[in-house]
């Protein structure tokens, strides 16, 4: 099936602040599938699964007043099964704006709030495949072909307000998050959702300002809580900006150890140098009670563009240790290049680990802003040095994520899968690269007939993550 909207080509984005409509960003006009998918190279057999990822592709965007971060929400996948790749397809989340531009039925289950686009991340949880977003907002469920099906909390019957990152406990199989309502300024919340699907816990957690959570992170014992200075404007919302949302000088900066079965006011609070961080990669408990967390920390965010992150935000791959007597948050830098959409081998989370994945931004534009070849890092915090992945000079890669051959494998025995955008043939690629040798040839190159615009966040959905 394939539903064309109203198009224009794209055009060059800017080197320093890119328009979001354009080049690498401009949505594609319509939903499509397709099953003519050339292979370079060798697909594992052991790949039987999806991989998906999601960004916005807004139907009828407005260019004065489009945000990155607003647009309907778009899911990309490739199912892979037995050393072949069998189709690709994009669909548009199930949001209510969405189903009525294109003429659908609205989805059944409960919405919060006004609005309820979702356009972040997509995973797998109870056996079924969700699509979240935060800001209030209750995740999707796709069914297995990525077709919407309803909205909802998992299998809560409450309207409970979610985010875009979950961490699944390794351990338990728990989801824990940190959530934030766009209407609610003074309360963050943390909620815990079960291998099954129910929300097993709710906390509230008092803050001032709104601040904007995009991510947290977990150990064995906490659940950290970021309290940035990005917050809710009211300044921006009446002037009609799409996002309102803005860098808040007033807001200090601090950062909460919340115990899993602790309440609100068992949090360590730790303050921290002004920055913003979008995604922590990983943290684990020290013994001394302390906590390690690997972040990519920019900044400033959101203090002058209106359209998206600003790119000249000095992203860099961090270290931050949490002293065990809640003092003053010490930061090391790790690698100083612009980076972000950092990840590891999930089953780590939470554990000390060696490896971490992170890709570069704000590289390679020449002032067309189309020269491209953007690199994908690894960062071994074993030995404190990186390596770097180059795609070729014509390559913006997305966020890449790491799959394991075996169970019990060592931690860089697996792939690393994601979508890259070739500028000079104007399609996508998938490349799977072999983790254990990070900077050799890929293991297989599925070569996408069609443009996926650059997005935000996805995941290998395995086959046997999924229930009938």
């Amino acid at each position: 099936m394939s539903l064309t909207l109203p198009w224009t080509a794209p055009r060059p984005v800017d080197a320093a602040q890119p328009s979001f409509l354009d080049d690498v960003f401009a949505p594609v006009p319509s939903e499509s599938d397709t099953t003519a998918l050339r292979v370079d190279g060798v697909l594992p057999e052991a790949l039987s699964g999806l991989y998906a990822r999601i960004g916005p592709n807004p139907i009828q965007p407005q260019p004065s007043r489009y945000h990155w971060f607003t647009g309907d929400g778009m899911v990309h996948g490739l199912r892979l099964h037995a050393g072949r790749a069998e189709w690709y397809r994009s669909r548009y989340v199930g949001s209510n704006s969405a189903h009525k531009a294109l003429g659908r039925p609205l989805l059944p289950g409960p919405r919060h709030g006004p609005g309820d686009v979702v356009n972040t991340n997509v995973y797998a949880h109870a056996g079924r495949v969700w699509a979240s977003v935060e800001a209030g907002m209750l995740p999707v469920q796709l069914d297995a072909r990525l077709d919407s099906v309803r909205h909802g909390t998992f299998d809560s019957p409450h309207k409970q307000p979610f985010t875009a990152h979950p961490h699944r406990d390794p351990h338990t199989g728990e989801l824990h998050a940190i959530c934030y309502d766009a209407m609610k300024h003074r309360r963050l919340q943390y909620v815990r959702v079960s291998p099954q699907g129910e929300v097993s816990r709710v906390v509230d957690i008092p803050v001032q300002h709104g601040p904007m959570v995009h991510d947290c992170a977990i150990t064995r014992r906490f659940v950290v809580v970021l309290d940035l200075p990005v917050t809710f404007s009211f300044k921006r919302l009446l002037t009609r900006a799409p996002f309102p949302y803005a860098w808040n000088e007033r807001h200090a900066a601090r950062v909460g150890l919340l115990p899993k079965d602790g309440d609100a006011a068992d949090i360590r609070w730790h303050e921290v140098d002004p920055c913003y961080v979008f995604h922590p990669c990983n943290a684990f408990d020290l013994p001394d009670g302390g906590v390690v967390m690997d972040v990519v920390a920019h900044r400033r965010m959101f203090d002058r563009s209106r359209s998206g992150p600003e790119m000249d935000s000095g992203a860099r791959f961090e270290r931050w240790t949490l002293p065990a007597d809640g003092g003053r948050v010490v930061r090391e830098v790790l690698h100083d290049v612009p980076q972000e959409f950092p990840r590891l081998d999930e089953r780590l989370s939470g554990e000390p680990y060696r490896y971490a994945y992170a890709v570069g931004i704000g590289q390679g534009l020449g002032d067309d802003g189309r020269r491209g070849g953007l690199p994908l890092f690894r960062h071994d915090l074993q030995t404190r040095s990186t390596l770097q992945h180059d795609f070729g000079p014509h390559a913006v890669p997305g966020e890449f994520v790491f799959v394991p051959r075996r169970p019990q494998g060592a931690e860089d025995d697996g792939w690393l899968i994601g979508f890259v955008h070739n500028r000079q043939s104007g399609c996508a690629e998938c490349h799977i690269l072999n983790a254990d040798d990070f900077t050799g040839p890929p293991q297989a190159v599925v070569h996408i007939p069609l443009r996926i615009p650059a997005g935000f966040h996805g995941n290998w959905i395995a086959d046997a993550d999924l229930h009938p």
